[in-house]
């Protein structure tokens, strides 16, 4: 992790915040108030939300992190209050990359930190064009279009959207695309998967795009192949 990373925390204990700097003075560690910052530096930056705040609810501070400019495209990870499977899929409804169950300590944080630190901070996606109809995956430049305006994707979605690409007309089960776009250290409850069809449905229907996965049954989901002209 760069010396420029940034760790912002909600409703964290100033021993929590100086046990953090003290352990890791590399970091700029702050407590993330009722304010989303506008400004932050230009290294990665990693959100810790609680799921209850004094002012608001977690998921609403994760909504306000992904529509303010110097935070859109952070890590945020939610810190729930049980492992309840209903409230791990709205914190990744909410904008959410992952989570954890809390209490939240230095030792505890620390941890994630270094899972972190140990993956690429793009997603996974090899270099190329993955063409569908009018959809088009740039994977260079980790973007994807239709008819040349650009989805607004996460990295899972970017990463789930790039491997029914290159596989279409192959049924996934929710297991399979969990090891395949190498989240599976990360996610237990295999209903995260319908969350990230779920965005990357909404990105393509928000750019006037047909939805090219079909829901299996008890199965998965698969990408079909679009038929040959003529």
């Amino acid at each position: 992790m760069s010396a420029n990373a940034t760790v912002l925390i909600t409703a964290a204990p100033p021993a929590l915040l100086e046990g953090l700097r003290r352990r890791r003075p590399d970091l700029a560690v702050a407590a993330l108030e009722g304010v989303v910052p506008d400004d932050l530096a230009s290294g990665p930056t990693w959100c810790f939300v609680d799921w209850l705040l004094p002012d608001r609810s977690g998921l609403e501070m994760v909504r306000a992190l992904r529509e303010a400019r110097a935070t859109r495209d952070c890590h945020i990870t939610m810190v729930l209050e049980s492992a309840e499977p209903d409230d791990k899929r709205r914190a990744l409804r909410a904008g959410a990359d992952d989570y954890l169950v809390g209490p939240l300590n230095a030792e505890r944080l620390l941890e994630r930190l270094a899972t972190y630190e140990t993956k690429p901070q793009t997603p996974a996606v090899p270099r190329g064009r993955l063409v569908h109809g009018d959809l088009v995956l740039d994977r260079a430049a980790h973007q994807a279009r239709f008819r040349g305006r650009l989805l607004t994707l996460r990295p899972n979605e970017l990463r789930l959207l790039g491997h029914f690409l290159e596989h279409p007309d192959q049924v996934f089960s929710r297991a399979a695309l969990i090891e395949r776009i190498g989240k599976d250290d990360e996610v237990s409850d295999e209903r995260t998967v319908d969350v990230w069809v779920g965005r990357l449905r909404r990105a393509l229907v928000a750019q006037g795009a047909p939805d090219p996965l079909r829901t299996v049954r008890s199965a998965g989901y698969v990408l079909d192949s679009l038929p040959e002209a003529g």
